[in-house]
């Protein structure tokens, strides 16, 4: 995987003709008591990382921008947040597309950490593909895995154990311990678990309530984290060769 940063501006252009451009989106945001601001950065950057090295030589020409650290985050400044509005994090994105374009490229693929993004970096893709002969692609680097041998705990969420997990395996150092256990909240919070399948639901004040937190974090493993991560590299890795085969 080339690094955009350490091209020369011919390089680029040179990849720019047959290859993929890479972009990560994270946030700056409160992860409860135990995990640092840049918690999402730091694990979309793991994600990719992991995903390069399962691309090898062998895989297309993968050129990776630096990492957008700020996103949309509004929901979690009654923390602690960086939080980009929607509108302007999908004008920053709108920008980077264009500017990626004109300088060459034709096929991009957004790859998100954080959960706040979603919609906005959907959005932006499918708004610039109406105006723009380019062939754009978005994810979350949890989205592309099945998890089918993950368990129903290994759901994202936000602080929890999926985090907390994959934080113990990519940068332990930055986890602080010990890991506090999440007392039950009642009413229980809605935006994690809809009463109905299908339904997005959001409550003023419900991430204060639960104390910024989506679900209980003191279970969390390192070595179940190592194996997280490798399936979602595995998976991110995975989508980055079809998104290639397909646009080729």
């Amino acid at each position: 995987m080339l690094e955009l940063t350490e091209l020369t501006w011919r390089e680029v252009r040179e990849a720019g003709a047959t290859g993929i451009a890479l972009l990560p989106i994270g946030s700056q945001e409160q992860h409860a008591e135990h995990l640092p601001m840049g918690t999402d950065t730091m694990l979309v950057n793991a994600a990719i990382d992991g995903a390069a090295e399962l691309l090898g030589d062998d895989g297309p020409t993968v050129v990776r921008l630096p990492h957008l650290p700020f996103g949309h985050s509004p929901h979690h400044l009654f923390a602690a947040a960086v939080s980009l509005s929607a509108q302007t994090l999908g004008a920053v994105l709108a920008d980077v597309l264009d500017s990626l374009v004109t300088s060459g490229f034709r096929r991009i693929v957004i790859v998100n950490g954080h959960g706040g993004n979603e919609e906005v970096m959907r959005l932006a893709v499918k708004q610039f593909s109406l105006r723009a002969d380019v062939s754009l692609a978005a994810c979350s680097y949890w989205s592309v895995t099945p998890g089918d041998d993950d368990g129903p705990e290994a759901s994202p969420g936000h602080a929890g154990w999926f985090e907390t997990s994959l934080m113990l395996a990519a940068r332990p150092e930055l986890v602080r311990t010990p890991i506090p256990a999440r007392e039950p909240v009642d009413p229980p919070p809605l935006f994690h678990r809809p009463p109905h399948p299908g339904l997005t639901v959001e409550r003023h004040g419900e991430w204060a309530r639960v104390g910024g937190s989506t679900d209980d974090a003191s279970g969390a493993d390192a070595d179940r984290g190592r194996q997280l991560m490798t399936n979602r590299a595995r998976g991110l890795a995975e989508a980055i060769r079809a998104f290639d085969a397909a646009t080729s």
